[in-house]
């Protein structure tokens, strides 16, 4: 009985960290474009280099 007596102050100390990254995390942006990054990798990003090269 005297764990659970520990243990509650200690979840609620994490449970309130977790709380407060997870409010600077949406403060900060880093929810916004949950669609852009996911498809970004299917993106070519190549054809930048090759007409780069052309040129020259």
């Amino acid at each position: 009985m005297n764990v659970i007596y520990s243990l509650i102050p200690g979840m609620m100390f994490f449970g309130l960290l977790f709380l407060a990254i997870l409010v600077w995390a949406v403060k900060k942006g880093q929810y916004e474009d949950m669609e852009g990054e996911g498809s970004r990798i299917l993106m070519d990003d190549d054809d930048d280099l090759l007409h780069k090269d052309s040129k020259k």
